[in-house]
């Protein structure tokens, strides 16, 4: 898979007391970013569970924080499988300012709740072909 590229903003309520964008965010920017790259694939969450039983969910993240977003930053969030397993795909995520300086780098292991046969079938052709 190609990287695909999320900008987000940051926003007041993004921040902690300092200016500084609160960590646990970057997981929530990171979240967006997968979310948006299932979207421009063609595919709703909402719509993978009720019609094909795809259920995802973050089964593992690490995260390593190298240097501070800060208010109104604009920042690029990355998005891009490192790994597929038989049940499962793990992203390689980056959050970086304009610049290209990064902020944080992440693996996220994304486990997907089969709640049919079918949907395990539709996961492996979506993500194995």
């Amino acid at each position: 898979m190609m990287e695909f590229i999320w900008p987000v903003r940051v926003y007041y309520e993004d921040t902690d007391s300092g200016g500084v964008v609160y960590y646990a965010n970057y997981l929530k920017f990171m979240e967006r970013a997968r979310t948006e790259w299932l979207r421009q694939l063609g595919f709703e969450q909402d719509e993978l569970l009720e019609k094909e039983g795809i259920l995802f969910a973050v089964r593992r993240v690490s995260v390593d924080y190298l240097r501070p977003a800060r208010f109104n930053d604009e920042l690029l969030v990355s998005a891009s499988i490192s790994k597929q397993g038989r049940a499962s795909l793990t992203f390689q995520q980056e959050i970086r300012m304009l610049t290209a300086r990064r902020c944080a780098v992440a693996r996220c292991r994304w486990l997907p709740s089969m709640l049919s046969v079918s949907g395990l079938s539709l996961f492996r052709q979506l993500f194995w072909s």
